[in-house]
């Protein structure tokens, strides 16, 4: 896989894990690049399981979220499935008054997201 600035890869059972590594993902350059990377998982390499890591953010933007979005739905487009773990208490808070909390399965640890695949 090519070279990713703004995420950390791993394989496991099939899982791609995504981990993100920036602590903060507020900046519109850094989000475009995180979506760019994100997508391309999707379109060129084939990715049909992903699971997002969010141990290392502490903020997340609307823009941001945005980009969840549509990762979602090109990942369903596909026939894959994304899930999400990790969240820090006040991002996933973001998720429930939002309502993303219904569109994505969210879990509290990697194991548990993991053996939801």
């Amino acid at each position: 896989m090519a070279l990713h600035r703004r995420i950390r890869l791993t394989e496991t059972n099939g899982v791609t894990v995504v981990e993100f590594l920036d602590h903060k993902i507020l900046d519109a350059g850094i989000i475009s690049e995180l979506g760019e990377e994100l997508y391309g998982l999707v379109d060129r390499s084939g990715v049909k399981s992903m699971l997002l890591d969010f141990k290392n953010v502490e903020f997340l933007s609307s823009a941001a979220l945005n980009k969840l979005i549509i990762l979602d739905k090109k990942i369903k487009q596909h026939s894959g499935r994304l899930k999400l773990c990790q969240l820090e208490p006040g991002i996933r808070e973001v998720f429930v008054i939002t309502r993303l909390n219904q569109l994505f399965e969210i879990h509290k640890t990697l194991q548990d997201a993991l053996k939801a695949f």
